[in-house]
């Protein structure tokens, strides 16, 4: 009996295990593969020689330095404006006692109910009005709002449990407010900033329906745009798209797979009460 409660238990891990990793594994096997032994329709079968050169060609003719520094820069400048942003939001929210707190953190919430694909028109008529259409700040401004309510709500959550003592202190040793948040709030809040850093880039890394509405210059394009490069009009190089998917892919599972113990760190961080 006990046998077969552990085979039970294995088997439901095992599952969302070989659902998640099939996809991947897939992708790996189909950018090693040539154009004809990926249409004939064999999806579980290995490459009969590994066509290592779609890579090469992926790195070359997709440009891909071109548009990982796009989404390089993207990323990075949305990072940063939604951890300013957030931190001293969540700040405000959680440590301050005025009556309007919970009202703006349900606002807040509120934000993280409002679906990506609602917002294009608007935000097109908005952009090309104050001239930022086609520019990677018409892609920044957008990322930021909709990544900053998460991260509000992950870092409020961290920052009712910081003990009062320790502003109380400040205060008395002549700290001002904006001294005890840049030395003393932030620097303890770290587990949940990394993880607000983390899901970020995940979901901006590879977004596409905002960069492919409000950037048309290729050279502002980012690193989803690169696949196009491989598609004619009268052929498609499958494999060179499956190496740039890859390669495209491979910052986040790096990211995620050496700073995944973060996420769960700075997720449940706020949970406990201590």
């Amino acid at each position: 009996m006990q046998k077969l409660k552990k085979g039970i238990v294995y088997l439901l891990f095992a599952i969302p295990v070989v659902t998640q990793l099939y996809p991947l594994l897939w992708l790996v096997l189909y950018s090693l593969k040539t154009n004809e032994e990926i249409m004939d329709g064999s999806f579980f079968s290995f490459p009969k020689s590994f066509q290592w050169h779609n890579y090469s060609e992926a790195y070359t003719s997709g440009s891909y330095l071109k548009y990982l520094s796009n989404s390089v820069f993207v990323t990075a400048t949305t990072m940063v404006c939604v951890i300013v942003l957030a931190s001293m939001v969540a700040y405000a929210i959680s440590r301050f006692r005025w009556k309007y707190g919970n009202i703006v953190m349900t606002i807040f919430l509120m934000g993280m109910m409002i679906p990506m694909q609602a917002t294009l028109l608007p935000l097109m008529i908005i952009f090309k009005h104050i001239h930022v259409l086609n520019t990677h700040w018409s892609l920044i401004l957008p990322y930021i709002a909709f990544s900053t309510p998460i991260a509000v709500f992950i870092l409020s959550g961290f920052m009712r449990d910081i003990p009062h003592e320790i502003e109380e202190s400040a205060f008395i040793d002549g700290a001002s407010v904006y001294r005890i948040f840049r030395s003393i709030i932030l620097p303890v809040s770290i587990p949940p900033v990394m993880t607000v850093c983390i899901l970020t880039f995940i979901n901006i890394w590879n977004e596409y329906i905002l960069a492919a509405t409000f950037i048309s210059s290729e050279k502002l394009k980012t690193l989803p745009f690169g696949v196009y490069t491989f598609v004619s009009q009268y052929s498609v190089n499958y494999g060179d798209i499956g190496a740039f998917l890859v390669m495209g892919a491979l910052p986040v599972i790096l990211i995620y797979f050496f700073l995944s113990n973060r996420i769960t760190k700075g997720m449940v961080a706020g949970a406990v009460k201590g």
